[in-house]
Formats: structure tokens, C-alpha cells, sequence
């Protein structure tokens, strides 16, 4: 379970304050698929990137198993971020000197921790992946020999090497024609099910809200659900 607790997150310019988060509290549970919903600018990626461990809030807590994350020293918060959490953005930021193979295998040799510690139970998992995710036949490929869907695709398997529990995504579709982002949607939608793995999706597309288990919607610095 992900559990987020009066989140606020205020940015400093100068004399100016910029409030972009006001009390955010949030409840998702195990296997769950929740999608938060609003406009552009509303905060949504900022409320992820809190939620993921990726920036620190102004105020309030973000309970991972009922662990605070914001209470580790940051040797332990990135090793939740590399073994507990997937990430998928919508900029894919593929490393475009490495195949489709090496990228996706990063994170595993990066950690180097079970379920792929180690070169080849990593390449071993990273091949299962990118067959699942139906790039078998690109896995020699580099990044810039990919159409938008195949690199979403990879940065999707990339995200899900280390066997997370928590698969946070981040306007996935946003750089993809409806029909692939439909695609895209409806492959995460399986890999939750399939792995009972909870996923957070924030996106402006309200078609994404019937597909997921719980949706909140972004409105002034506040979630409603």
C-alpha cells in the first residue's frame, strides 16, 4: 500500500512563493490501478515524482508499506527507488549509446540485487521482458531505430527488471498517437493484472479514468477523488 499525507510542495523564486500543493492525501492500495487526473501545469508530475521518492515534499509524509521514505538517509531511499518502484515518463530517456537489451538491463546491473543481480540472470530477465512486451526481434536495436510505441515499450520493461512492487507513470502517452497510446495503456492495464502490481498513472486524458480502479482528480493543489 501507498499512502501520501497532507504532501505539500512550495517553490521558491525570489519573494514569490509558488504553493503547487496544498494537502495532498491519498490512499492506493496493493494491486491497485489509480490514475490521477488534471489539466497541464496542475502538479500531477510533481505529485509523482513525491510519491516515487524522486523530490522531496515541503510538508507531510509518503508511507511505502507504512515506511515513511522521506525519513531514510538517501543510500536507502535509492535502493527503494531502484528495487520497490518502476518509473515510466513521457520522455522515454533511453540511453541512445546502448541497445534495446543493454537499456532495458540497466537498472538490474545497476543494483545488483535478485530477481537479475549479476550479467547474465540480468540479460536472462531482460530478454523475458522485452518478449513480453513484443520487442524479441528489436533487442539489438539502439533507441533512435525505434518508433515512439517501441521505446515506451522498452522504458516499460526497463521500468519492471527489478521486479517492483510500485509502477509509477508519468503522462505515458503523451508523446504517442491515440492508437499506440491506447496500446501502451492497455499493456500496463495487463501487466497489473497479470502481476498484481499497483500502479499510479497521472495523465490530462480523462479516457485513461475508465480504465483504472480509482481516479483522482488534481484541482488546486488538492486531490479529489
Amino acid at each position: 500500500m501507498l499512502e501520501a499525507k497532507n504532501i505539500h510542495k512550495t517553490y521558491n523564486s525570489g519573494s514569490k512563493a509558488l504553493a503547487v500543493l496544498k494537502g495532498v492525501n491519498l490512499v492506493i492500495n496493493t494491486a491497485e490501478f489509480a490514475a490521477v487526473i488534471g489539466p497541464s501545469g496542475a502538479g500531477k508530475s510533481t505529485l509523482l515524482h513525491i510519491l516515487g521518492g524522486l523530490d522531496d515534499p515541503t510538508q507531510g509524509e509518503v508511507l511505502l508499506e507504512g515506511k515513511n521514505i522521506y525519513q531514510l538517509n538517501d543510500t536507502l531511499l535509492a535502493r527503494v527507488r531502484n528495487e520497490k518502484i518502476g518509473f515510466v515518463f513521457q520522455f522515454y530517456h533511453l540511453l541512445p549509446e546502448f541497445t534495446v537489451l543493454e537499456n532495458v538491463m540497466m537498472p538490474a546491473l545497476i543494483g545488483r540485487r535478485p530477481p537479475a543481480s549479476g550479467r547474465r540472470p540480468a540479460e536472462e530477465r531482460a530478454m523475458e521482458l522485452l518478449n513480453e512486451v513484443g520487442l524479441g526481434e528489436r533487442v539489438r536495436h539502439f533507441p533512435n531505430q525505434l518508433s515512439g510505441g517501441e521505446q515506451q515499450r522498452t522504458a516499460i520493461a526497463r521500468a519492471l527488471i527489478n521486479k517492483p512492487d510500485f509502477l509509477l507513470c508519468d503522462e505515458p502517452t503523451g508523446n504517442l498517437d491515440s492508437k499506440t497510446g491506447s496500446g501502451i495503456i492497455g499493456l500496463i492495464r495487463k501487466l497489473n493484472l497479470e502481476n498484481k502490481m499497483t500502479v499510479i498513472m497521472v495523465t490530462h486524458n480523462v479516457e485513461i479514468s475508465e480504465t483504472a480502479d480509482k481516479v483522482f482528480h488534481l484541482n488546486d493543489g488538492l486531490l479529489v477523488s
